[in-house]
């Protein structure tokens, strides 16, 4: 069998091939999620009304023809806010997980391939990151340079990326001592070429596993840090930020909008969780 059989073969990563009740769930998840993103880029044209736009006369207002979910303290249609409200709320997140994933996977291939010196250097800095929690540095982050959307994504992208290096590190070592490697080596490839083209496709479902889990955690950290009043800002819609707009509204009766964002959130969540498992069992890795 040659390297290139050897490196092949390490990319047929084992598969679940019976469909099951998980995969329905994942299906459905997977729909959920789209629904959302077609809402996000399309939200001028779905939404039924403009998100800012006050109406004093139907303030907290009820399920109606021309408010289906309702209106909120001033009277603004808080399914137009939910639908323009999903932009920041996934787009938030992706750019967590995008800037964390390339990170982690740059220092995991460098940290697995050179270990020693390099490899304890960067382990330790991943150490002292994780001291820090996600949530605290993005809330510091906010407090610091001002409440909105871009600090607290960088925060949560500090915060993210040792954890997502960890895990792929310990997968770069283990495929770094498989043969096909050493007989790359011989054959005279570099250390570049083999992690780039033979170790990062072969740790790519690891990846995709952890940045849909991921993904999950960090909207549930913007959507924490906009309940606090550090993300986006009124009159933003935001579904964090609706949340705690909300809230006073509840003990006067008037708790739609905090549930629907509420509830908005919890369905993603719980949906890209559903896609993330799906895919650790599709792919036979562990999802963390």
């Amino acid at each position: 069998m040659s390297v290139a059989q050897l490196a092949a073969g390490r990319r047929r990563p084992a598969m679940v091939t019976r469909l099951g009740s998980a995969g329905w769930a994942a299906a459905i998840a997977s729909v959920v999620i789209a629904v959302m993103i077609v809402c996000a880029i399309f939200a001028p044209l779905v939404a039924p009304d403009s998100p800012t736009a006050i109406d004093a006369i139907h303030v907290f207002g009820g399920s109606s023809s021309q408010h289906l979910l309702g209106t909120d303290d001033l009277g603004r249609d808080i399914l137009s806010r939910l639908i323009y409200g999903a932009r920041p709320s996934l787009a938030g997140p992706a750019l967590v997980i995008i800037f964390s994933s390339i990170a982690g996977t740059a220092l995991a291939l460098i940290a697995g391939w050179w270990r020693g010196f390099v490899d304890a250097t960067l382990s330790r800095g991943m150490d002292v990151l994780f001291a820090f929690p996600g949530l605290i540095l993005a809330v510091v982050a906010a407090a610091v340079f001002g409440a909105g959307f871009v600090a607290p994504v960088l925060a949560l992208s500090i915060a993210y990326t040792p954890v997502i290096a960890r895990i792929l590190r310990a997968a770069v070592i283990r495929e770094r001592n498989l043969p096909y490697v050493a007989a790359l080596q011989l054959q005279g490839a570099s250390g570049i070429r083999i992690s780039l083209r033979h170790i990062l496709p072969n740790v790519a479902p690891l990846i995709l596993v952890q940045s849909t889990v991921g993904f999950g955690y960090a909207m549930l950290d913007l959507a924490t840090i906009s309940f606090l009043g550090l993300g986006i800002q009124p009159p933003a819609a935001d579904w964090g930020t609706m949340a705690a707009n909300g809230q006073p509204s509840i003990l006067n009766g008037d708790p739609q909008q905090a549930l629907y964002a509420s509830l908005t959130v919890l369905v993603a969540v719980v949906a890209v969780n559903v896609i993330g498992e799906r895919l650790a069992r599709r792919f036979d890795v562990e999802a963390r």
